[in-house]
């Protein structure tokens, strides 16, 4: 009787301690995650692009505020926020503050799904099933001040990339020195609305490359399936993404369970490839995000992260 008793006490005082560790520890364990993608013309200079995703902040979260603030020392060219800043309707200036060391460096952006809807109670069995698949919102929901936060990236440079395309140039002056003449590098950029919520209109941005800039980069929140299709075969040899946390609570030496979108767990985070239909070939980057939903604040097997994605030289 008391080994019968004895074997359930132990899986279940294991369970806690795991749930304490994703709550309580893994959830703060910020990392950077670096890649390099051979996508420029031989003899060029490399380009460092520092891709933050998934904030979802929450007033409070003094660690996350001060990792994030910290990246700035990693002195990008460029910063690209893949969406989902915000976990809170009054988390629009936190957010703004901890970016405003980045907000210095020239900029991209889009909005996740979190940026305009309130965060709210998930189902978690929903995801295990069968995760959430892309749709408008059913009913009407309440909205986080997303006006002011475009305002305030916008603010300081940064370009909102939701269904629309635009060009960087890189500062002269070096990364971060905020003296360029405009005289840099042009970078161009082709973004989406996130498709999570069906706000992408791939129509309204296709064309291709910008033939005047040294690379053109394809910006999404979610990367659903069609989107990373559109994307690729239009002819943009870098994807970035974020929205999936790298699936979340993962399984050690086997990986996400889940995406919350169409892409498979293999793809659910890092470097990786994608070939659409017409056999056009993109390099895909897919951030984990630093943060969670407040109303799911764990993680397991699955830090939080940026990346640090150098653009180098085609081999």
């Amino acid at each position: 009787m008391r080994k019968s008793i004895a074997v359930p006490l132990g899986v279940a005082a294991v369970g806690l301690a795991g749930l304490g560790y994703a709550a309580g520890v893994e959830v703060n364990l910020y990392r950077l995650r670096r890649f390099e993608l051979p996508v420029l013309d031989p003899g060029s200079a490399p380009v460092k692009i520092l891709q933050v995703s998934d904030i979802h902040m929450v007033p409070g979260q003094r660690r996350k505020h001060a990792w994030l603030r910290s990246l700035a020392e990693l002195e990008p060219d460029l910063v690209v926020n893949t969406g989902d800043n915000l976990s809170h309707p009054d988390a629009v200036g936190p957010v703004l503050d901890a970016l405003e060391p980045l907000l210095r460096v020239p900029g991209v952006f889009v909005f996740g799904s979190n940026d305009y809807y309130r965060a709210k109670k998930l189902n978690p069995t929903k995801y295990l099933r069968r995760g959430d698949i892309s749709h408008a919102p059913k009913h009407e929901r309440a909205q986080n001040d997303w006006h002011e936060l475009q305002a305030g990236l916008e603010k300081h440079g940064w370009l909102a990339l939701n269904n629309a395309r635009g060009a960087v140039q890189l500062r002269s002056g070096g990364p971060g020195s905020g003296t360029g003449d405009g005289g840099g590098r042009r970078i161009a950029f082709v973004g989406l609305d996130d498709p999570h919520v069906q706000r992408d209109r791939y129509e309204s941005v296709a064309g291709g490359p910008d033939i005047d800039a040294e690379v053109t980069i394809g910006v999404t929140h979610a990367p659903y399936l069609r989107a990373l299709d559109a994307m690729a075969a239009d002819g943009l040899p870098v994807i970035l993404a974020g929205h999936t946390h790298g699936g979340q609570l993962c399984v050690p030496f086997y990986g996400a369970l889940v995406t919350n979108c169409d892409i498979d767990t293999a793809r659910a985070k890092g470097l990786h490839t994608h070939t659409a239909p017409n056999d056009r070939t993109s390099y895909l980057h897919v951030s984990a995000g630093c943060g969670t939903s407040r109303f799911a604040p764990a993680r397991f097997a699955c830090p939080p992260e940026a990346s640090l994605l150098t653009l180098v030289p085609r081999r």
